[in-house]
């Protein structure tokens, strides 16, 4: 089967006429779920997909509103609740240079410009100006760090390694 990466989360359903509500966990909502784009909806508990195109997209809060062809009432939509939707690798889009997806980044070893090993890259947050790399060590503490140019100088996703400058405090 095909690798497929999450794009987003459906939490609820929203109104009467079938649309859902979904937390987007895409970096680009606006292509990924634009009107005519196929998503895949693995249900809660299920591994296999169900091919869903989407009907119409609209922001609603902090919320992406969706509705999927053949699908006109709560009633249908409603077993969705808990589910993932997700593309396939070959609806991924070309990044620009030095911007990477976080399946890329996720598995990365991180070490610092000195040479020591710092862990793995476990998670990835998006708390605001920039992200967090949660770095998961052999000594299975949590190190987080900064992606910003002061600290990250150089990643190689080929090699899945990734050198940090450690700058003061940082590891504190």
């Amino acid at each position: 089967m095909e690798k497929m990466y999450n794009v987003g989360k459906i939490v609820n359903t929203h109104g009467l006429i079938g649309e859902i509500r979904v937390i987007a966990t895409t970096d680009f909502p606006e292509e990924r779920f634009q009107v005519g784009n196929t998503v895949y909806l693995f249900e809660k508990n299920s591994k296999k997909p169900e091919k869903l195109i989407i009907r119409s997209h609209r922001k609603h809060k902090n919320f992406d509103l969706l509705m999927f062809e053949g699908f006109t009432g709560i009633h249908q939509v409603e077993r969705m609740k808990e589910g993932v939707l997700k593309i396939k690798e070959a609806q991924l889009t070309d990044l620009e240079e030095n911007e990477f997806y976080f399946h890329e980044i996720i598995g990365c070893t991180v070490v610092t410009t000195d040479g020591e090993e710092l862990g793995e890259i476990t998670e990835i947050l998006t708390p605001g100006a920039n992200d967090v790399w949660v770095v998961k060590g052999a000594d299975k503490k949590e190190k987080l760090i900064p992606y910003i140019a002061d600290v990250v100088k150089e990643i190689n996703t080929n090699d899945k390694k990734i050198t940090i400058e450690v700058m003061e405090g940082l590891l504190d």
